[in-house]
């Protein structure tokens, strides 16, 4: 198998459909699915001339534009791992994750390939690709117009691997297989409600892949996507309005930077946000600026996504009344494509391998409060060489399950609730594990209950001194003052 047959198939059956937009030097420019497929096939072929076979990796270090995604899909129809390391962690982080995995070849613009002599995971690096001109020690990103065969790999071969920070300071890198990613493109299609002909505006890019396996146009917005929150709201509307963009899939940071303009919103009809905590006022503003949309919440890791969905019309004043009141923020439904557990808060403990009966034991019923762990099709099983393993898995008989990491409980109709990370627990909250635990011992419970209570300010609940500490941005209002008071 290779998942580009998905995206082959699509440019067979329309290939005058726009695929990707993105926008370059003040124009515009778009490939349509039969000139993305092309230039896949033109590029696998590159990859290979340069002497690139299957199971070996490319790092790529490219900006999210066209050539991210030709060169990311090019190396996939060749069976080429596909490596993506973050360099704004740092250049200690991109040395780690280079030893963790040593890649074949890098492939980046100029100022970036540059930093391969001053960082020596890069410099070891023995090919370098130049997506933006001719560079010394490096070869310019042209492929011809020959084409190459697509590779056949096997169903769990590794084709895209990205890296986190492990607690113990090495990386974990979280390989994705090829029928991973056609199994989280089915689920994704499905609680993103993707139909082909549909154009959205992309600034999460993980999406564009669904996109493409679903045959929708991917406008790739024209904002600096490191900095979501600063997002260049005139560009995107003017992006919108020329390419027709019926729907948006954001960071709940992007979406706060459009609401803060005094112009409307692009006419979007469906609206998806994730990626962070999704906050019940940003989706009321975001209801009172596009009152026609469909207009909906996803939570998920990297790990595993989706795990939640919900939708903004479901959040009743039931539900703001239990935030309010420290219960924590509702995530939505569960996917159906998944299990979810609570289990017994264990967190930092390992737990790697429980009988049925020991995991039965440890499970809470609804609506206690434990430690949210996941499994299914779409949830991750493993980490490159099982580092970070055995903090974040649980093997029960033939079923491995994902530690979130996170604390929550589900209430009525599979609501998801979600409390915070485990380990920010307040320092002098029970250390009981083996029942239902206080929600308010946990800061994040505490700060979705002040986003409410004070909205417009930021809050943090924190240990200090062995008290709870409640820390408030500098501005409150009498009135807030007193409120606040009244809470405590």
């Amino acid at each position: 198998m290779n998942l580009v047959s998905v995206l082959h198939e699509r440019a067979r059956r329309h290939p005058h459909r726009t695929a990707l937009i993105d926008r370059k030097c003040g124009r515009d420019r778009t490939l349509t699915f039969s000139e993305l497929s092309q230039r896949i096939e033109s590029g696998a072929a590159l990859l290979r001339d340069l002497g690139l076979r299957p199971g070996q990796t490319v790092m790529l270090f490219q900006p999210v534009s066209l050539e991210l995604y030709e060169i990311l899909l090019s190396a996939l129809h060749a069976g080429i791992r596909v490596m993506l390391v973050d360099p704004s962690n740092g250049f200690q982080f991109v040395n780690a994750c280079c030893r963790r995995l040593a890649p074949d070849a890098l492939f980046g613009p100029r100022l970036v390939l540059g930093l391969s002599w001053v960082v020596s995971g890069l410099r070891r690096i023995p090919l370098k690709l130049s997506s933006n001109g001719w560079m010394p020690l490096a070869v310019n990103w042209q492929p011809t117009h020959q084409s190459s065969p697509m590779e056949t790999v096997e169903a769990d071969a590794p084709a895209l691997i990205t890296f986190t920070s492990g607690s113990t300071g090495v990386p974990k890198a979280a390989v994705r297989s090829h029928r991973f990613l056609l199994t989280q493109h089915r689920v994704l299609a499905d609680s993103l409600s993707l139909i082909e002909g549909e154009v959205d505006l992309i600034t999460l890019p993980v999406f564009v892949l669904a996109n493409l396996a679903s045959g929708l146009t991917s406008v790739l917005a024209d904002t600096d996507l490191r900095r979501p929150g600063k997002a260049n709201a005139p560009a995107i509307l003017r992006q919108c309005q020329a390419h027709q963009v019926t729907r948006c899939s954001a960071s709940p940071a992007f979406f706060e930077a459009l609401l803060k303009e005094s112009q409307p919103l692009p006419a979007f009809r469906k609206v998806f946000t994730g990626g962070a905590p999704v906050f019940p006022d940003l989706l009321t503003r975001l209801t009172e600026a596009l009152p026609s949309a469909e207009i909906s919440a996803v939570f998920g890791s990297t790990e595993a996504e989706p795990i939640a969905h919900l939708e903004a019309c479901d959040y009743s004043d039931e539900l703001l009344d239990l935030t309010a009141k420290g219960r924590g923020l509702c995530t939505g439904r569960i996917v159906d494509s998944l299990e979810l557990a609570i289990l017994q808060d264990h967190s930092g403990t390992p737990l790697a391998s429980l009988s049925e009966s020991e995991f039965a034991q440890r499970r809470l019923s609804s609506p206690e409060i434990g430690e949210i762990v996941v499994s299914g099709d779409h949830v991750l099983k493993g980490y490159l060489d099982g580092v970070g393993d055995e903090e974040t898995k649980i093997h029960v008989g033939r079923c491995i399950w994902h530690r979130t990491g996170d604390i929550g409980c589900i209430e009525a109709e599979s609501r998801l609730w979600l409390l915070g990370r485990g380990s920010a627990k307040l320092p002098d909250s029970p250390s009981s594990s083996n029942g239902p635990t206080e929600p308010l011992v946990y800061p994040f419970a505490i700060e979705s209950a002040l986003r409410l209570i004070l909205p417009g300010h930021r809050t943090a609940a924190l240990g200090w001194n062995g008290k709870r500490t409640l820390v408030c941005e500098h501005g409150l209002s009498a009135e807030e003052a007193d409120l606040l008071n009244q809470r405590a």
